[in-house]
This record gives C-alpha cells, sequence and structure tokens, in this order.
C-alpha cells in the first residue's frame, strides 16, 4: 500500500474513532516487534501536526537472558525519532499477580500495571497499542473457540478507557512492507512461530485457510466488525438508560426495581447485571454459570442473600435487589 494512503487510513481512523486530541499526552507501548515500531514511526510523524508529546514505555519481563538488548534497541528507536524513552524491570515491579500458568497472561497483566503507572506519572489521556487487523481477527476466533457473548465478539476496541488502537484497521502486511520499504529494523518474537499457542495456530492454519476460500474475506470481516460494534455499542446505551429507569431507593436500600428487571428478555437481564457489578465495582467472573446462579435467586419467590464476591453480596426484599460490601445479615 501506497505511504501516503496507509497515512491517510491511519489518521482517518484516528479521527472517526476520537482517539487523539491536538494537546494529547499519548504514552505508546513499545516492545520493539514490528507492530509497535510501526505504531512509534506514525505517532511520530503526527507529533508535530496534532502537538502530542510522546513516551514510549519498555516493560523488561527478564524472562530471557538477553533481554537487556529489547531494552537498548527499543531506547535507540524511540531516541532516533526524538520521542521519549522509559523502561522498567519487572522484578520492580513490586506486584503479587496470581500465575495460572499462562506466562502470555502474566505479562499482559504486568504490562498493564506498568502503562497505567507510566500513564499517572505523566498525566497522559491515551495509552497507544500496536494492535493491527490480523490481531483483530485472532481475537476474534479465540473467543469464538472458547465461548463469549457478543460483547467478547466485538474483540479489540478503537478506544477503551485510556486504550487506544489506531492501527486495527491495517493489514500487518502492509506494515512490513512500510518497514522494510524505509529499511526500519525490529525484533522478531520467537514465540510467535510456536503451535503451542492458540493464537498462533489460528494465525497460522486458520487466518490462510479462510482467505484461500474467500478472497473478500478481510474486507467482509472488517464490515462485519464494524456492523458488531454499532450493535454493541447501541446495547451499552440501552443498557445504561434502562439502569437509570431501574433505579429505586426503598428500605433504606438502593437498588434495582426487581418487577421491571424480571420483564426483560434473558439477554437483556445479563447484559443489565454484568452492567450494574461494573458500575459498583464488585469483582465477578463473566461466566455463563455464574449469571445463571444469580438469576435463579433473583426469580425464586423468596427474598434473602446470595454472595457474588467474598466480599460483596445481592440481595434482596419484596420488589427491590441491591448490592452491598461484606453483607452478612439477612434483610428483615
Amino acid at each position: 500500500m501506497n505511504t501516503n494512503i496507509l497515512y491517510q487510513k491511519i489518521y482517518t481512523a484516528i479521527q472517526k474513532d476520537q482517539l487523539i486530541t491536538s494537546g494529547d499526552t499519548i504514552i505508546i507501548g513499545l516492545s520493539g516487534g514490528p507492530d509497535s515500531i510501526f505504531l512509534l514511526h506514525v505517532l511520530a510523524s503526527l507529533q508535530e501536526e496534532l502537538n502530542l508529546k510522546l513516551i514510549a514505555a519498555h516493560l523488561d519481563h527478564g524472562w530471557r537472558p538477553d533481554s537487556g538488548k529489547d531494552v537498548q534497541f527499543c531506547q535507540e528507536a524511540a531516541s532516533a525519532l526524538g520521542v521519549e524513552f522509559i523502561a522498567r524491570k519487572f522484578s520492580d515491579l513490586g506486584l503479587s499477580l496470581k500465575f495460572n500458568g499462562s506466562l502470555e497472561e502474566l505479562g499482559r497483566q504486568a504490562r498493564r500495571h506498568f502503562f497505567e503507572t507510566v500513564r499517572q506519572e505523566y498525566q497522559a489521556q491515551a495509552i497507544a497499542l500496536g494492535h493491527h487487523l490480523q490481531d483483530q481477527q485472532e481475537t476474534f476466533f479465540i473467543r469464538l473457540i472458547r465461548g463469549t457473548s457478543l460483547s467478547g465478539l466485538v474483540s479489540m476496541r478503537p478506544r477503551h478507557g485510556a486504550y487506544i488502537r489506531p492501527l486495527l484497521s491495517i493489514c500487518k502486511d502492509d506494515m512490513l512492507a512500510y518497514l522494510h520499504e524505509h529499511k526500519i529494523p525490529y525484533l522478531n518474537d520467537p514465540t510467535n512461530d510456536a503451535d503451542t499457542f492458540l493464537r498462533n495456530r489460528i494465525r497460522q492454519q486458520v487466518l490462510p485457510a479462510l482467505k484461500a476460500c474467500d478472497a473478500r474475506f478481510e474486507r467482509s470481516f472488517t464490515a462485519t466488525m464494524e456492523r458488531l460494534h454499532a450493535l454493541e455499542q447501541h446495547l451499552e446505551v440501552e443498557t445504561a438508560q434502562l439502569l437509570a429507569r431501574f433505579a429505586l431507593c426503598k428500605f433504606d436500600k438502593k437498588g434495582l426495581d426487581l418487577k421491571q428487571f424480571l420483564a426483560l428478555p434473558a439477554i437483556m437481564q445479563e447484559r443489565l447485571l454484568v452492567a450494574w457489578f461494573c458500575q459498583e465495582q464488585v469483582p465477578f467472573p463473566v461466566r455463563e454459570q455464574f449469571l445463571h446462579e444469580i438469576m435463579k435467586f433473583l426469580q425464586s419467590p423468596r427474598g434473602g442473600i446470595h454472595a457474588v464476591h467474598h466480599a460483596w453480596s445481592i440481595g434482596k426484599r419484596q420488589q427491590i435487589i441491591w448490592i452491598e460490601k461484606s453483607l452478612i445479615n439477612n434483610p428483615q
């Protein structure tokens, strides 16, 4: 793809999704791989036009003996573009993260903590990540295989909280072609070729097969994702309106009107529960069984208390349901 067309496509996406505003401070997650290096160059090219302050942030996990070379490479890449650089070691973060058998997930949690810390230090408006179209496709099929909701199928969004992804509409091949054409070096992660990871198997086997089946795959996939995003945004607005409409104060409790809640279709009841827990900042597992148990409790004729989390419960009395912290006594 022509460089001007490529840049224009990214700039249009930034404007359309309102990812960046003139004068913003942006943290760039810089691993040294082709995706983040390409993102670094794109945002550096927009730095003057949009009056941006850029900070490239790199977390050294220390899982390889030569990981220090990655730090040096990223520092040199940022310095060559006049971008401020900050790096930290995983061991210096002081995190007590629970290892669930997945180094990938452990690394993701550590990076998010690191990026958020840097964002707060610099009072940055956003954290930019280099996820692209193929990443979006891989995430879609991973969630499809494991089972998910509409919200899950929407996969990665251009903006989610402080995180922005300006490259979601860009093909990996176009990014690589740009880097090779301009002789821009990048690092290769050997784990990207290991077929022990589901994501890699989808990248190496599923996506090529779909493209071979029909050359329209990528264009059709992008159009479908745009429709899913639009539907999800509509449902998010509707869910927020229902939460406000069902708000109820009774028996000195602030909660929701149970009668109106139970009159909703089952799919909207689930969405409302998830949105309500998120609004109240209640930790919970987004699993079908978890939501099913709560629905059984809410549909039963008896009042009482149902544990949602070790420190949170949902209470029910007559036509009101509410959430309380450390709720241990049954309602009168």
